[in-house]
């Protein structure tokens, strides 16, 4: 008997994945074990950055009473629109904590980060109320903000990232900066990440100043340092919107306000801002 768990946390890069054995497994699953007569409240994956909640997916016979692959988030495990209290409601810090299965996978700081993470999630107030979009058109050439278009809960929301959503390019493939002309970036920095997108046709534009261009539209790279990026785009409506790794397209920044501007809004772990570029329709190549 064997899982896989996967963090969702990255926005840009593929999320980290573990193969546990028998024994962490068996320990894991009796954990999970759902809490009889206790249903949880909140369901679904909020568009947040930074930690989102563990992947679960048994290779093998389903084993104590629990279903192939589920989601465990706020110490409930989700299958679909139903959740469920776990027998051990601290089963994600277990995981992610100091004696969990992560200690040889991930570096301290970015465990702490995660369990962080945990309980920031636990206080989260999921689900919000839609906003509705400000309709004014600010931005001529930018892309209209649709959300439903890219929130399919499938091969377009799962295999597109935030660099696809903010250069407005589907490629079901997870795009890396970098990766469509050969040459990836070399580490998880503004620098690095910035000169792969550059190769890929993106034009920095540092002194955009959140303004934006004649031609083409306005993104905005952030880093989470030494782990990761993330890219927001300016739409239509002159408002700015992301997509937080595989989860739902979003116009809502961590604390729940709409973005008037990606280097003042709540971006959790993302603490670096880059660059602005700008993105010329029809030049680039995304892989």
């Amino acid at each position: 008997m064997a899982i896989r768990i996967t963090i969702d946390m990255f926005s840009g890069r593929p999320n980290p994945s573990l193969v546990l054995g028998e024994d962490e497994s068996r320990e894991i699953l009796a954990r999970v074990k759902p809490k009889k007569g206790k249903r949880a409240k909140a369901t679904g994956t909020p568009p947040l950055l930074g930690y989102r909640g563990i992947d679960v997916e048994q290779l093998g016979k389903p084993r104590q009473g629990l279903p192939g692959s589920f989601r465990l988030a706020r110490g409930a495990f989700q299958v679909g629109d139903a959740a469920h209290a776990t027998t051990d409601e601290r089963v994600e810090d277990f995981i992610c904590g100091s004696t969990g299965p992560l200690r040889f996978v991930l570096p301290a700081p970015l465990l702490d980060e995660l369990r962080l993470g945990i309980d920031q999630l636990r206080r989260y107030p999921w689900p919000w109320k839609p906003i509705k979009p400000y309709l004014k058109l600010a931005c001529a050439c930018a892309p209209l903000y649709e959300p439903s278009w890219w929130n399919d809960s499938g091969p377009i929301q799962g295999g597109n990232n935030c660099y696809n959503y903010g250069t407005n390019y589907r490629t079901d493939t997870f795009a890396q900066p970098g990766r469509g002309t050969g040459m990836i970036y070399g580490a998880i920095t503004g620098p690095e990440v910035l000169a792969a997108a550059i190769r890929d046709a993106l034009v920095d534009k540092p002194g955009a100043n959140n303004k934006c261009p004649k031609e083409g539209h306005l993104v905005a790279l952030v880093i989470a340092p030494g782990y990761d990026f993330h890219w927001y785009r300016k739409g239509r409506n002159g408002r700015w919107s992301h997509k937080p790794g595989g989860t739902q397209a979003t116009n809502l920044d961590n604390s729940g306000n709409l973005i008037t501007d990606p280097r003042t809004a709540d971006r959790g772990p993302y603490t670096e801002f880059t660059t602005f570029m700008v993105v010329m329709h029809g030049h680039i190549k995304l892989k």
